[in-house]
């Protein structure tokens, strides 16, 4: 069952660049076998994530989403981390191109997530998901989103941050989906700051490229399929600052900000009056990050 407010994307196969840098077959085998031996081993350590203590838990959490990233040859770019390390409760979104996303924000600060009720039956991803205590949300029931946004309001009252995507479904990077209000609403009633995240992938060299995006009808296994063939992919994460509670009094309002805080991170700008939104990058030199690795070559 669906309805009119269901997110929706128009990226497909057509929005995939296909010029990237790939690694052999054999090689991107061997990521893919890495990177089941790490779901087994977070499976194995799930049951100690009880009594572990919120440091321990923490470390374990910091371990196998930067597991993940090394089986997969991922690096990472990372500015301005220690945004997240304030201690308290806030509601950390970002612009959604992948399922790595998760993995990123939480290599470098675990922390909770609402994502779609569907995460919940993946293979071993959505055990691990539940877990870690993810916020679930039914998004074909809008009866129940009163009662989903009540519950992270109270989650991050409470001082846990949590990740959510406002776009509500997954987009190739170079195009993307407005932040819907609802889960800043629970910002709102919560008190917290809202922390935006901007995500871009690019290769080695510099260029852009949308193959690690999660779109159209394909699978996660052959998303990850096509991650695990990429040759020197970078992952940037921008953390901005946080937009402090009182900073907009409606949830509206709060939305447009984070949004326009992290197409501005990405230097893109909206062009209007087209079907969908699409975003173009400013033509303004850009200073290359330091990359750190995670991955192995």
């Amino acid at each position: 069952m669906t309805h009119a407010w269901m997110p929706t994307s128009p990226c497909g196969p057509a929005c995939l660049t296909g010029d990237e840098p790939t690694a052999g077959r054999f090689r991107s085998g061997l990521r893919l076998l890495h990177a089941l031996g790490v779901l087994l081993g977070g499976l194995a350590i799930a049951p100690l994530m009880p009594v572990a203590g919120r440091q321990g838990r923490a470390r374990l959490v910091r371990w196998f989403f930067r597991s993940v990233l090394r089986a997969f040859n991922v690096r990472l770019a990372v500015f301005n981390a220690g945004e997240l390390e304030s201690g308290r409760g806030a509601l950390v979104v970002n612009n959604h191109i992948s399922w790595l996303d998760i993995v990123a924000v939480n290599a470098v600060r675990p922390m909770r997530a609402q994502a779609k009720i569907e995460v919940r039956t993946w293979p071993l991803l959505g055990w691990l998901a539940s877990a870690a205590g993810t916020v679930y949300v039914d998004r074909e029931r809008l009866r129940l989103l009163p009662a989903a946004v009540a519950e992270l309001a109270s989650v991050m009252r409470a001082g846990s941050q949590v990740n959510v995507t406002p776009e509500g479904t997954s987009w190739c990077g170079l195009a993307s989906g407005r932040f819907r209000t609802a889960p800043f609403q629970a910002a709102l009633d919560g008190g917290v700051p809202v922390i935006p995240i901007a995500f871009r992938f690019r290769m080695a060299d510099g260029r852009e490229t949308t193959a690690p995006a999660f779109i159209g009808e394909e699978t996660l296994i052959d998303s990850m399929r096509r991650v695990a063939r990429l040759r020197d992919l970078v992952m940037e994460v921008h953390v901005l600052r946080p937009i402090q509670p009182g900073t907009a009094t409606d949830r509206r309002t709060l939305a447009i900000l984070a949004e326009a805080a992290i197409n501005s991170a990405l230097g893109r700008v909206r062009v209007p009056n087209q079907s969908r939104r699409l975003v173009r990058r400013i033509d303004t030199p850009a200073k290359q990050p330091r990359t750190t690795a995670k991955g192995r070559q």
